[in-house]
C-alpha cells in the first residue's frame, strides 16, 4: 500500500469518527473501542445498564458503514435457527420432486447487532460459536460462507438484572473487547436531551462501504508491533494466570487467567488504536489503554474477589502496575 493510500485510509477513519459523533453525544472511549474491534477483525461486547444508548451507538455504526446490517433481539424463547437459519422443503412444480433448501438467517450479514445476547438461554447463545470464530455456519453437513467482513455487536445488561443469562467462558473468549458503557456527565446528558426530544433525528453519513473496511483491516495488519512490545503484551497475559507470582492480587483473586488468544486480541487491538490516532506503530500507550477492555471478560474471579469488593478491573491495574514494560 502506497503512502497515499495510507493518508487516505486515515482520512476516512477521522471521518468515520466524525459521522458516528453526529448521533453519539460523548462516549467518545466506547466509540473508539468499537472500531478497534471492528477494524482488528474481532467483535465487542457492550455492557451497560438499559438506557445508555448502546443499541443506537451499533446503528449509528451501521448507518456509517456502507454494510448489510441486521438486528436481532435476543429473547428467552429464541432458538438457534431463528439466528443461523432452516431448511425449507420445497416442490418443483414442474417435475413435482420435493427438495430442501438452506434458507439463510439473519447471521448471514456483515454487521449483526446481537442486542440482549444473555437475555436467551445457553443452547441459542452457544448457535454464535462457530460463526463469530471461523466465519462459517454449519447447517445439515454443509459448511457456508459468511460474508466480509462479519462483525458481531452483542449487547448484555448486567448480570445483577432479572433474566439474564452469564455468557459462557468459551463465549465470552470470542469477543475482541469488553467494552463498559457508563453513565454520561451532566453536560452530555443534557446534550442528549436536546439531540434526542427535538422534531428529527440526526442523519448519519455513509463514508465506508465493505471494501474500504476490508482494506483497513488488512492495514491494521501491517501496523508496526516491536518485539520488546510483544514481549510485553506476552507477560501481562501469563500474569494473569494463578502461579506466575508477578501480582499478590492475581493469586488472591483469580481462579483461571486469560489464555493465549487474549495476547493475540491485545496486539491486534494494539494495533488498531495506533492506526486510529494515525500512526503506524503501536505504543506502550496503546497496550495500557486497551489491556482491561481485552482481559476483564476473560478472567474467571474467586469468592474472596466478590467478598472484598474487586472487579477484573482492578487485577489488571494490578498486573499492569507490577509488569514491567521491557
Amino acid at each position: 500500500m502506497t503512502e497515499a493510500e495510507v493518508q487516505e485510509r486515515l482520512a476516512k477513519l477521522a471521518e468515520l469518527k466524525a459521522a458516528i459523533g453526529q448521533a453519539i453525544v460523548g462516549q467518545a472511549d466506547v466509540v473508539e473501542q468499537l472500531l478497534i474491534g471492528l477494524f482488528a477483525g474481532g467483535h465487542c461486547l457492550l455492557e451497560g445498564v438499559p438506557g445508555l444508548g448502546k443499541t443506537l451507538l451499533v446503528k449509528s455504526l451501521g448507518e456509517a458503514l456502507e454494510l448489510p446490517f441486521r438486528r436481532v433481539q435476543f429473547t428467552p424463547d429464541l432458538m438457534p435457527s431463528d439466528i443461523l437459519g432452516t431448511e425449507l422443503l420445497e416442490e418443483d412444480h414442474g417435475t413435482g420432486r420435493r427438495h430442501f433448501r438452506f434458507q439463510k438467517g439473519p447471521v448471514f450479514t456483515s454487521l449483526l447487532l446481537a442486542d440482549e445476547l444473555n437475555r436467551t438461554p445457553p443452547k441459542t447463545q452457544a448457535a454464535l460459536l462457530e460463526a463469530m470464530q471461523e466465519r462459517t455456519v454449519s447447517y445439515a453437513g454443509v459448511t457456508h460462507e459468511l460474508p466480509r467482513p462479519f462483525f458481531v455487536l452483542a449487547t448484555q445488561n448486567p448480570l445483577e438484572q432479572a433474566g439474564t443469562y452469564p455468557l459462557p467462558e468459551a463465549q465470552l473468549d470470542r469477543f475482541l473487547l469488553l467494552v463498559r458503557v457508563g453513565y454520561p456527565d451532566e453536560a452530555e446528558e443534557a446534550a442528549i436531551l436536546r439531540l434526542t426530544t427535538g422534531a428529527g433525528a440526526p442523519v448519519v453519513p455513509k463514508v465506508m462501504d465493505a471494501e474500504e473496511v476490508v482494506a483497513v483491516q488488512r492495514l491494521v495488519r501491517e501496523v508496526h508491533v516491536s518485539d520488546g512490545l510483544v514481549d510485553w503484551i506476552n507477560r501481562l497475559v501469563r500474569s494473569t494466570r494463578p502461579g506466575e507470582g508477578v501480582s499478590d492480587a492475581v493469586t488472591r483473586y483469580v481462579r483461571w487467567g486469560a489464555g493465549p488468544r487474549a495476547g493475540q486480541s491485545l496486539v491486534l487491538a494494539s494495533k488498531a488504536r495506533a492506526l486510529l490516532h494515525g500512526r503506524l506503530a503501536a505504543t506502550r500507550e496503546d497496550v495500557a489503554a486497551l489491556a482491561a477492555p481485552v482481559l476483564r471478560h476473560r478472567l474467571l474471579l474467586s469468592f474472596a474477589a466478590e467478598a472484598d469488593g474487586r472487579s477484573a478491573d482492578d487485577v489488571v491495574a494490578a498486573v499492569l502496575a507490577n509488569v514491567r514494560a521491557g
